[in-house]
């Protein structure tokens, strides 16, 4: 029976399988849009697999990322606290230029008409100091249903404490709206500050109907071929969950697709001996990066979707922008050039795809500059001519030769890549230097020498697979289950009892859905605790772990010590003039799955250099030998500049650098040679 990992991107669906025997498979399609569950199938037709022999499809997608930015799901409604309706659009007072006046905030996840207040109040210590007044309450329901929505959300104030109004609501509505999605935010994310709490709701009622729909149309297509497995969908935070799960919890999938690339630097991480890689992933559309340390991508709680939009689950602390194969070259209004954010996508695509792109991308110049094959290894067939025709129409505009304005693109499009790098690595405290950069995706290769150059960053490591790295990244991925409790005290002062009680609640929580999902072995269970932490009158919160079992007087000393530890490691300082605070627990459970026994393709055989042709690098053509990267024996050496071409991917190797392809069959390449 086959696993298969699919990632389903912005412009390519990727696909990555392995066999119980040990077989591996690859494919790469472009992305169908507006129904991503056909490409979904077409992978899995090239890649030759039959459905009915699959036993996990494990598949990340944007689906609901996509809906969210484009604001492209039904209407949603929220019902939240007398006075409190503006609250997700007023936001905290905060700028994103701090002196641009004409800056507009994004549009509220919840258009305001369909913002509806019940009078009700529960105090911060979860007591009841004005009932919910039904009269209101089926007054509201009675014009949710009149407006036809499909969702609704519930968020009261305080209701972290006690979400029994919450409840009381979602029962009026269920008698007065019987086939909507009901959300509760006290369900949602049970924690303090309700902006955030208020906007995840949101979010997680306006993508209800769009994820279940599309995992509706998922699953049918795949019942028409006899499919009988298991369905996992990727979470946020780095595991993964079943499809029942995955329709109830949308909001926890916002970075589903880029988190398997995470999980396999993990995985790399560990086969190479490498403890600090930062991730990049270069698809079609964006650049994806973070950072893995110790064998684990660093998570966060404060993800902003966009500005002032908070997601406050766990998740990945990936960084995204619109740099991509398909960014389109443009000229500012000062007569500058510029690369992105807007991308061709798969559709129209770029210019040399042949599909009715007109504009110049980061993929034409590539391939004006002799970077690229004009085959693709054989995959599709790049038209030269058309590329060359959309980048003269820029370079027109700007003054310059077409293979200055190409070659101005690709350093363009580099920079804004490692100016993403930088700020993931500056908001952690991390230097650049301590690092490997890995290069995932179809075009990490193209660029990860120039990125890694502007970063002072000496290695770069292309692995096996590059080209579908997020999908294989999910073949090795566990079920996964994140929760979390509000817990405020002084940790030298916390009511032990109490910290235990929550922890013992999130566990048995954890479990429970485990079970659901088929894991009910101790032994394959995994428990992570942690708590969000804080010096007493800080405004915000640091995750430290804390030690499973019973917690007693003697582990405080130990968990203050952790919570200076990881305080001094993201912000460079620490004090013990201040007292550390709980402000909540959380408890990650973790289900093993099967797990491949390795990633690396299987030997092939054929000739190492695939042969020559001439590369444009900084003002001149240079004859560049072009090797086949996907036959590359352990120990062999490369010296730049080169061309590496892999299945779904290709790698350059500027002048004075040089490379070995590792045991696991990496490319690492040493810039500083």
């Amino acid at each position: 029976m086959w696993r298969v990992g699919v990632d389903v991107g912005g412009t390519f669906t990727d696909l990555f399988a392995w066999e119980d025997g040990g077989e591996q498979r690859t494919a790469k399609v472009l992305t169908t849009k507006p129904d991503r569950s056909i490409g979904v199938l077409e992978a899995i037709a090239k890649a030759e697999i039959p459905i009915a022999q699959i036993s996990h499809l494990i598949h990340g997608t944007t689906t609901g990322t996509n809906a969210l930015i484009e604001r492209s799901y039904p209407d949603a409604g929220l019902i939240t606290t007398e006075g409190f309706r503006d609250t997700i659009e007023i936001g905290r007072q905060h700028r994103e230029h701090l002196y641009d006046p004409y800056q507009a905030k994004p549009r509220p996840i919840i258009r305001r008409r369909f913002r509806f207040t019940v009078p009700e109040r529960t105090n911060a210590q979860g007591e009841s100091e004005r009932p919910l007044d039904v009269e209101a309450a089926r007054a509201v329901a009675l014009r949710i249903k009149e407006a036809g929505l499909k969702a609704v959300g519930i968020g009261f104030i305080n209701s972290y404490k006690d979400g029994s109004h919450e409840e009381q609501m979602r029962d009026i509505l269920k008698e007065v709206c019987p086939d909507i999605y009901i959300v509760l935010s006290s369900e949602t994310r049970p924690i303090f500050r309700e902006h955030g709490r208020f906007v995840t709701t949101a979010v997680r009622a306006a993508l209800m109907p769009v994820m279940g729909q599309y995992y509706d149309q998922l699953e049918d297509r795949l019942r028409q071929y006899e499919f009988s497995g298991t369905t996992l969908i990727l979470k946020s935070s780095g595991g993964v969950m079943t499809l029942d799960l995955a329709r109830e919890h949308p909001e926890e999938q916002l970075e589903s697709g880029p988190a398997g690339g995470v999980a396999y630097a993990s995985y790399l991480a560990g086969q190479e001996g490498y403890d600090r890689i930062i991730h990049s992933d270069v698809g079609g559309t964006s650049f994806d990066v973070s950072i893995v340390e110790d064998g684990k991508g660093l998570v966060t709680r404060s993800h902003e979707l966009e500005w002032e939009v908070p997601i406050i689950v766990p998740m990945l602390d990936i960084h995204s922008v619109g740099a991509g194969g398909g960014s389109i070259g443009w000229v500012d209004a000062g007569g500058s050039l510029r690369v992105g954010p807007h991308s061709a996508g798969s559709l129209p695509g770029p210019a040399c795809y042949g599909r009715g792109g007109t504009e110049p991308t980061i993929t034409d110049a590539n391939l004006l500059l002799g970077r690229l094959e004009p085959t693709l290894s054989g995959k599709m067939q790049l038209d030269v001519e058309a590329a060359q025709k959309a980048m003269e129409g820029l370079a027109e505009k700007i003054g310059l030769s077409v293979l200055e304005t190409a070659e101005g693109m690709i350093a363009i499009g580099s920079e804004n890549m490692a100016a993403a790098v930088k700020r993931v690595l500056i908001s952690r405290g991390r230097d650049p230097r301590d690092f490997v950069y890995a290069a995932f995706g179809g075009a990490g290769g193209l660029h990860a020498a120039f990125v890694a150059e502007s970063l002072n960053i000496p290695k770069v490591i292309v692995p096996p697979n590059a080209g579908v790295a997020s999908a294989c990244g999910a073949v090795t991925m566990n079920l996964r289950q994140d929760l979390e409790a509000f817990l405020y005290s002084p940790v030298e002062t916390a009511d032990l009892d109490a910290v235990n009680a929550v922890l013992a609640s999130l566990e048995e929580r954890g479990r429970e859905l485990l079970a659901r999902q088929g894991v009910t072995d101790p032994a394959k269970i995994q428990v992570i605790r942690s708590a969000q932490m804080r010096y007493v009158g800080q405004s915000y919160e640091v995750e430290t772990p804390i030690p499973n079992g019973k917690i007693e007087q003697e582990h405080l000393a130990s968990i203050i010590q952790a919570f200076h530890h990881a305080h001094e490691q993201e912000f460079g300082v620490s004090s013990d003039d201040f007292a550390p605070a709980f402000v909540s627990l959380s408890a990650a459970l973790v289900g093993e799955l099967p797990q491949p026994s390795s990633l690396r393709p299987p030997e092939l055989s054929g000739q190492a250099v695939a042969g020559s042709r001439k590369v444009y690098f900084g003002g001149n053509w240079l004859e560049c030998k072009v090797y086949n990267g996907d036959v590359l024996p352990n120990g062999y050496g490369i010296s730049g500049p080169a061309i590496i071409d892999y299945e779904h991917a290709c790698t350059v190797m500027p002048a004075g650098s040089k490379a070995e392809v590792s045991d696991t069959g990496a490319l690492v390449i040493d810039l500083a040679a």
